[in-house]
């Protein structure tokens, strides 16, 4: 999977930001700042908390500037 600059993946999900369309990027890293770090680059941290919590973030996300998609689960 090729992957954009805007673009995290874990082994559940692919988060993607759009820079443009954020209004208010202190709400997700004050809410899971394991995750959405201000300081530190890449800023968006897959490891930092359940694929779950990401999620739930990601929906609290005002501008849509955040989003995410299930990857496809490959199964034997």
């Amino acid at each position: 999977m090729k992957i954009q600059a805007n673009q995290f993946s874990n082994d559940d999900i692919t988060v993607s930001f759009n820079p443009c369309k954020c209004i208010n990027s202190e709400r997700c890293a004050r809410e899971l700042s394991s995750v959405f770090r201000q300081s530190v680059i890449p800023w968006i941290d897959m490891e930092g908390a359940p694929s779950n919590h990401i999620m739930a973030q990601i929906k609290k996300c005002p501008s849509g500037a955040l989003s995410y998609k299930v990857n496809a689960q490959e199964y034997a």
